[in-house]
């Protein structure tokens, strides 16, 4: 079968590989119909993470149909359109059950080779085997998209757990630091819990042009800090989300926000030292906590604020692919000519 795979820095290619079979009675095995490509992907192969080896399959969110089930497999069914959480949990241990589903022990993350734990093939391939398929996947409702569904395995419920983490009340201002697909979707969602405004700091203007119509406040990075000042009569914003996954995106945060507000932060972060600014943070009663987001906690959320329209995720992948034409789409997110891209294996 076809899948993309990790060529060298920088550089994806095209290649065959076996098809997957069942090892596990809890396996499923899923026919992709689309595969997001992801930050997170640009992350791994420009050299940002270990345990990234040529020939590793990338790709951590899909949308498909089961074609195999395990013995033990339950919650889904054979011909079931699915969607599949980034990594897997086994629903059962202690961290699952507080919902904390990314510190599983079976947690293995698609297409991240090592850099997560222990290897699992990638989403941007023909098939797919999913572990742990009764907790990891989850049925697809009628009416959603699969350009919307497949924000939902990753980008979606990690821009929510940055407005669920950080306590936003109706009425508040959000600053969001970086409009790349994760930093948009914090901004959607947001608005749908009621923020007063929500600032989009991002230095690219296709990006600020996307926010903009969108209903965001975009502005470039230069810029930021006397905008934020002034529509928050110099108090600073109540919820910074950082979206930028950089030590520069981290600072940028904390000239935002106000005293005694919240910072989240969601973006990939590689460098192993930061210098955290704590005098300024206890003299402003400043926390910061940092979230990965986790469908299996939040889709069932999620979908119901897309089937309802009050989440409108319309626009944010911007180019659906061939295996042929993924390379190039991998150049054009990096470049950042397009916010999110995404691979139909059934696109000749």
């Amino acid at each position: 079968m076809n899948a993309i795979a990790y060529a060298s820095q920088g550089r994806v290619r095209t290649e065959s590989v076996p098809q997957p079979a069942i090892l596990e009675p809890t396996d499923a095995i899923v026919r992709v119909s689309l595969a997001g490509i992801c930050g997170t992907d640009l992350h791994l192969i420009g050299g940002h993470a270990a345990g990234v080896d040529a020939g590793l399959v990338l790709g951590h969110e899909l949308v498909g149909e089961v074609v195999e089930i395990g013995s033990s497999v339950r919650a889904v069914r054979v011909g079931e359109r699915v969607l599949a959480s980034d990594f897997t949990a086994c629903g059962r241990c202690r961290w699952c059950d507080r919902g904390e589903h990314w510190e599983c022990a079976e947690r293995r993350f698609f297409g991240t080779g090592r850099a997560f734990g222990p290897a699992l093939a990638g989403a941007q391939a023909e098939y797919v085997r999913v572990p742990l398929a009764d907790v990891t996947l989850s049925g697809v409702p009628g009416g959603i998209s699969d350009e919307a569904a497949i924000l939902v395995c990753d980008n979606l419920p990690t821009g929510w757990a940055a407005i669920d983490l950080g306590g936003l009340a109706p009425g508040e201002t959000v600053a969001i630091v970086g409009g790349g697909p994760i930093g948009q979707l914090a901004a959607l969602c947001a608005q749908a819990a009621g923020a007063a405004a929500v600032v989009v700091v991002e230095p690219n203007p296709v990006r600020r042009a996307f926010a903009s119509e969108r209903g965001s406040l975009a502005v470039e990075t230069g810029a930021a800090l006397e905008f934020v000042r002034e529509i928050t009569k110099g108090d600073g914003a109540d919820l910074v989300i950082e979206a930028g996954g950089l030590s520069a995106t981290l600072d940028a945060s904390f000239a935002l926000v106000r005293r005694r507000g919240r910072i989240v932060s969601v973006g990939v972060h590689a460098s192993e030292t930061w210098p955290f600014p704590l005098a300024r943070a206890f003299a402003g009663e400043i926390s910061l906590r940092f979230a990965i987001g986790d469908s299996i906690r939040y889709r069932r959320k999620l979908f119901a604020l897309l089937g309802s329209g009050v989440l409108d995720a319309t626009g944010i992948v911007q180019s659906r692919v061939s295996f042929a034409d993924a390379p190039r789409a991998y150049e054009r997110m990096a470049r950042g000519e397009i916010l999110k891209a995404a691979i139909d294996p059934r696109n000749a």
